[in-house]
C-alpha cells in the first residue's frame, strides 16, 4: 500500500512512474524510508504518526525558505502519512569519519567535516528559529520541565532498573528535580534540534546537510552541543570535543555574546542529562524491543558518564553516587574493556623465528601447526597461501585442522574472557609452521574473525611471511 502512495505521489512530482521502489534499512524510529528511481532520484517516507509528519514537513519548508541544508519535499499524500523529499545520497557523516570513530584518531579531512557541521548548527538554532511558529513541533513546542521529567523516567525505568541496581527512589527524584531547576534557569528563544548528532547528517557533495529534525522545539542551544559532541558511538577524544566546542562557540558569537567559562560549566549539565536520555532510549529499544545494535552503544555512553563523573556535580549528591555505582558494574567493566583491549594475532615461519611482542607484556600464546596435514607438500598449492580457496578447501575437507583450531579456541576465548574482566590491554597469538604460507596463515585468519567477531574487540592480523597487514575493529 505504502508503495502505491508513493508511486502516485513520484507521477504528480515528475510526470512520469518511478522505474523501481527499493525499501532503505530503517533507523529507531517507525518511519519506513524508500529510494524511487526513474526521472529524478527520491526518498519516500512513511510514518505512522501524522503529528510527527506534520512537524517534519512545516520545519522543513521553514527551514529551506532560510536557506538552511535540509531536504527538499516534493510531495506529500492526501492524509499525511507519506511524502516525497530530496535524495541526499548514501553517505551519513557518521560513516564519513568511521576510521577516526574506529580508532580514536581523527584525521585532517575528517577533523574538517566536524568543524564544517558544527559550525552550521548556531545558524539553524537561531535563524531557524526566527519567524517559527513553535506550535507546529511535536510532542511539545519548547523544553521545559515536563519533557525532561519524560526523559530521566525514560532513563530510570528502561535503563537503571534494566540493570539491578539497588537506588532510593525518592532521593533520586529529588535530585532530578534539582536537574530540572538548574536546565531551565535560564530564558531561551532558540531551535533546539534534540537529537542533532553525526547519524543525522548527510553528506551531499561534500556538505552537510540536516535530517530527521522532526523531534526539534524551542530550547537552549546547549542541548544540541550536548548531543553531538558527546554522541555515544563517535568516540571522540576529549581534545577533538574541545577544539569542536571552540569551532561551535566562534560561529555562535556571531549571533551572541558568548562567555566561553559560563558556558562550558553549563554545558556539563546538559551533557550529563543528555548521556542519561540516551542511555533511556537504548534501554528501551535494546532490553524491551530486542534491537542489539542500540545496545552496542551503551558501553559508549556508560563510558562518556564515567568520565563526565570525574569532576562532581555539587547540586545533585545522590544522583551522582547512584551513577558512580552504576558505572562501576562488573557487566559495564567488561564492555568499556572492549575499547581497551587489542589481540595480535600472526602467522610465521619457524625458519625465521618466533615474532617478538612490541607490546612489552612478553605474553601470549603460540601455536605449532606442523603438526597438520601440509597443503604445501602438493604441487597444485606450492605458490598459495592459507587465504586462497583451494588451500581453504583441502584443509577443511582433511579436517585434521578443524579439531586443532577446536582446542585452540576454546583457550584463546578463555583467555580474552578472562583480559576482559581484568582490564588488560593487549594478547597475542602466534600460529607457525614450515613455510609461514599455509597452515599458520589459515588458522591466523580463523582465530582472528572468530575472536573479532565473538567478542567485538580490536584484532591486529598479521602474515608476516606474507608481509600481509589487516586492522579488525
Amino acid at each position: 500500500m505504502n508503495t502505491e502512495i508513493l508511486q502516485q505521489l513520484y507521477l504528480s512530482a515528475t510526470g512520469e512512474k518511478a522505474t523501481a521502489i527499493e525499501a532503505l534499512p530503517g533507523a529507531g524510529s517507525n518511519r519506513r524510508y524508500f529510494r524511487l528511481k526513474g526521472k529524478l532520484p527520491l526518498i519516500g517516507v512513511c510514518g505512522t504518526s501524522v503529528a510527527e509528519n506534520k512537524a517534519f514537513l512545516y520545519m522543513a519548508h521553514h527551514f529551506e525558505q532560510k536557506g538552511l541544508p535540509v531536504p527538499h519535499v516534493y510531495a506529500v499524500s492526501d492524509d499525511e502519512t507519506c511524502y516525497l523529499q530530496e535524495d541526499l545520497g548514501d553517505t551519513l557523516l557518521f560513516e564519513a569519519i568511521g576510521h577516526g570513530r574506529a580508532t580514536g584518531h581523527f584525521a585532517p579531512d575528517e577533523i574538517e567535516l566536524l568543524q564544517r557541521t558544527i559550525r552550521l548548527l548556531p545558524r539553524l538554532q537561531v535563524e531557524g528559529a526566527e519567524g517559527m511558529d513553535f506550535g507546529h513541533c511535536h510532542p511539545l513546542p519548547a523544553f521545559n520541565r515536563r519533557s525532561i521529567l519524560w526523559d530521566l523516567h525514560y532513563f530510570k525505568y528502561c535503563f537503571l532498573k534494566a540493570t539491578g541496581l539497588e537506588f532510593q527512589e525518592d532521593r533520586l527524584e529529588d535530585d532530578f528535580e534539582r536537574l530540572c531547576d538548574t536546565l531551565l534557569d535560564e530564558p531561551f528563544s532558540t531551535f533546539m534540534y534534540r537529537d542533532f548528532q553525526s547519524r543525522n547528517v548527510m553528506l551531499k557533495d561534500g556538505e552537510p546537510y540536516f535530517i530527521d529534525f522532526q523531534g526539534g522545539r524551542k530550547g537552549p542551544v546547549f542541548y544540541d552541543v550536548a548531543s553531538f559532541l558527546w554522541q555515544a558511538k563517535a568516540n571522540f577524544p576529549a581534545t577533538l570535543r574541545q577544539e569542536l566546542a571552540e569551532t561551535y562557540l566562534e560561529a555562535l558569537s556571531a549571533y551572541q555574546p558568548v562567555v566561553r567559562t559560563a558556558f562550558m560549566e553549563r554545558l556539563r549539565h546538559f551533557v550529563l542529562f543528555r548521556t542519561l536520555q540516551v542511555l533511556g532510549a537504548y534501554g528501551f529499544r535494546g532490553y524491551f524491543e530486542r534491537k542489539t545494535h542500540f545496545l552496542q552503544s551503551v558501553p559508549y555512553a556508560v563510558e562518556n558518564l564515567r568520565v563526565l563523573l570525574e569532576t562532581d556535580f555539587p547540586a545533585y549528591p545522590y544522583l551522582c553516587q547512584m551513577l558512580r555505582e552504576m558505572t562501576g558494574l562488573p557487566a559495564f567493566a567488561y564492555e568499556r574493556n572492549k575499547q581497551k583491549l587489542t589481540v595480535r594475532v600472526l602467522s610465521f615461519s619457524y625458519k625465521k623465528g618466533i615474532p617478538e611482542d612490541p607490546s612489552g607484556n612478553g605474553g601470549g600464546y603460540v601455536f605449532d601447526c606442523r603438526s597438520v596435514h601440509n597443503p604445501g607438500r602438493y604441487e597444485q598449492y606450492r605458490s598459495l597461501t592459507g587465504r586462497d580457496e583451494p588451500v581453504i578447501r583441502f584443509l577443511e575437507d582433511d579436517g585434521e585442522i578443524t579439531r586443532f583450531l577446536e582446542h585452540v579456541d576454546g583457550l584463546v576465548d578463555a583467555h580474552v574472557h578472562r583480559y576482559l574482566e581484568r582490564g588488560f590491554t593487549h594478547l597475542t597469538v602466534c600460529f607457525g609452521c614450515t613455510g609461514g604460507q599455509h597452515r599458520s596463515v589459515y588458522s591466523a585468519e580463523h582465530v582472528a574473525r572468530h575472536l573479532h567477531a565473538k567478542f567485538g574487540i580490536r584484532v591486529e592480523l598479521e602474515h608476516r611471511e606474507q608481509h600481509y597487514k589487516e586492522v579488525l575493529s
